[in-house]
Formats: C-alpha cells, sequence, structure tokens
C-alpha cells in the first residue's frame, strides 16, 4: 500500500471527480465543529481545514507539505490536547491502521470528533479495484475499509459515530465526459443505493463514560435555601 502516483491521480478527471465531493462535504460537515486545535492526517494536497473556524490547524503526515512530518503511528501530540481530528485516506493506504486509530484515540479531548474519508469497498469503484490489473497504482493500490468494519474498530475505542454520508456513484471512468454522464447517477444513488458510493465521509465523536461534571466552589458552596414553615391564622393576625 502506498501513495505513490497521489499528485498524478488528483489531476485526472477521476480525482478532480472525487475530490470535488469530498471537499463540499468536508466543508458542510466541519463548519460547525469548535475548539482549540484541529489536526489533519495525511493528504496535504487538499486541505480539508478550510473552512473550520478553530484558531489553530494543522496538517500532519509522513510525506508532504505538512506543518508536522511525523510517523502518523506515534504522534508527537499531548493526551487529549486535540478538538478535532480528519482522516482523508489515510487507514486504507496505511500497513498499521489499527495503531493510527488508537493514536487518535490518545490525543482527542473527550468529546473530541474524528472525521474519517475513505473509499468503499462495496461500490463499483471497489468492484474495479477487485478485477483490474491495476494494483500497483493509485487509488486500486490501497485496502478499502468497509463502513461496517470501520464502525466495528471505532465502537472498540470508544467512538460513537455520530453521523456519515457517501457519494459518488459514477462508474470510474477516465475520460471526463463519461464522468459527467455517470454524474446523473448521484440523486438516483442517494435515494436507492446510498451504501453504493465510491467514497464515504464518516464522522464520530470520542466518548468517556463516568464522567461527572465538577461545579466551582462557589456554585458548590451556595447555602441551600430554607424551607417555608407553616403558619397559623393566629400568627397572621398578630
Amino acid at each position: 500500500m502506498s501513495m505513490a502516483g497521489l499528485d498524478a491521480w488528483l489531476q485526472t478527471p477521476q480525482g478532480r471527480y472525487i475530490m470535488s465531493w469530498e471537499q463540499v462535504r468536508a466543508d458542510a460537515v466541519l463548519a460547525d465543529v469548535f475548539g482549540y486545535n484541529a489536526l489533519q492526517l495525511g493528504l496535504p494536497q487538499v486541505g480539508f481545514l478550510g473552512r473550520n473556524r478553530i484558531p489553530l490547524r494543522q496538517i500532519a503526515g509522513e510525506s508532504g507539505a505538512v506543518d508536522v512530518l511525523c510517523d502518523l503511528r506515534r504522534l508527537p501530540f499531548s493526551t487529549q490536547s486535540v478538538d478535532l481530528v480528519v482522516m482523508p485516506h489515510v487507514l486504507e493506504f496505511h500497513a498499521d491502521p489499527h495503531q493510527i486509530l488508537r493514536e487518535v484515540e490518545r490525543v482527542l479531548i473527550p468529546e473530541g470528533q474524528l472525521v474519517i474519508v475513505g473509499f468503499n469497498p462495496l461500490s463499483l469503484w471497489g468492484l474495479f479495484r477487485r478485477v483490474a490489473r491495476r494494483g500497483d497504482r493509485f487509488p486500486w493500490n490501497g485496502q478499502y475499509i468497509s463502513v461496517l468494519r470501520l464502525k466495528d474498530w471505532l465502537q472498540l475505542l470508544g467512538f460513537e459515530v455520530d453521523r456519515g454520508n457517501f457519494g459518488c456513484y459514477a462508474p470510474p471512468c477516465e475520460q471526463e465526459r463519461w464522468l459527467k454522464r455517470g454524474q446523473a447517477m448521484e440523486a438516483a444513488g442517494d435515494r436507492w443505493w446510498g451504501f453504493a458510493g465510491a467514497v464515504y465521509l464518516l464522522r464520530a465523536v470520542k466518548r468517556v463514560h463516568g464522567m461527572r461534571l465538577i461545579l466551582p466552589a462557589w456554585k458548590q458552596g451556595q447555602a441551600p435555601r430554607k424551607a417555608l414553615a407553616a403558619v397559623t391564622r393566629r400568627e397572621i393576625g398578630r
């Protein structure tokens, strides 16, 4: 598995088609996520955090024009220090996706959010990957992960899946005119076979069970209200 050939693929009709949908969906999902620190792992060619309003936004990766050059299996960030992590096409093109997810869980704060973008094996693109003899070329050289499998991984780490979207129902044609004709399938795909889009965007929240809210001391120290005492008529008339 390798990201070799990614730059060239991004300039093809296929790459533009996929990235256009992903950018629009990411902008819509991330616009209302707030906090102090946001992190994008991988794919520095596309800024998925561009519309997000978190003040500190960084891209970390193992190569390319990143802000933090690092091993994604050992993120150089403090435990529970990041509010939002976005992972576009990282897990299916890395040899150790489980360890990356464990690291993401470590650096995310409680109730922190994780957004994952990936290729869907249960799609025309996933079928083409299995039958075509192009296993050494991007994006067909990845190990596509289904949404159901990814949900299981996230659940084991304490994440709760919040929402998800599938998109890009056109066949994996190489010529732009055929891709445009295939885009007529988008509305029908959303309605009739929504699980079969070429790519998906999944949003999850890190849940920490057993947390108890600790109130400030000034609230805890408030004097209890005095109970109303019963008053007889004779006392009222005095």
